[in-house]
């Protein structure tokens, strides 16, 4: 369904976290959602097409987004997340990354950052479940 929804996405997206680690082919990983990074244009328009509703408050001590909603109609919850920051010890770091592998599921393909790029996205947030999904990684 994340697929699909981005038929009409003009700039490049991606799946990070959890559901990105078990799209490498990562076992065993528990997938509670499926974190998707895009443009704040892109986003914008993915949420008005699916009925999602911007969260104002979507911000946490250690994450924000200039935009972020959740689209629950999916099996997993889908969070869409636009100019997305993480806090590291010097400042609020904005997570873009460089490399865009896709990976094939249902003959659709989703977008996932590389393995050795997911890992350091991974331990930039710093959590233990963070850490042990790039251990997982490498």
């Amino acid at each position: 369904m994340t697929a699909d929804a981005m038929w009409d996405a003009q700039d490049p997206w991606w799946v990070i976290s959890s559901a990105a680690v078990a799209l490498h082919g990562v076992t065993p990983i528990e997938v509670d959602d499926v974190d998707v990074l895009m443009s704040v244009v892109d986003a914008g328009r993915l949420m008005d097409r699916l009925g999602v509703v911007p969260i104002e408050d979507g911000a946490s001590a250690m994450f924000r987004s200039t935009l972020f909603g959740r689209w629950e109609a999916p099996p997993l919850v889908v969070e869409i997340m636009a100019g997305f920051h993480v806090a590291t010890g010097s400042g609020w770091t904005e997570v873009l990354p460089r490399t865009r592998v896709p990976v094939f599921v249902d003959e659709r393909v989703v977008y996932v950052p590389d393995r050795a790029e997911l890992a350091e996205i991974l331990r930039l947030f710093g959590r233990p479940k963070d850490l042990e999904r790039a251990r997982l990684l490498t």
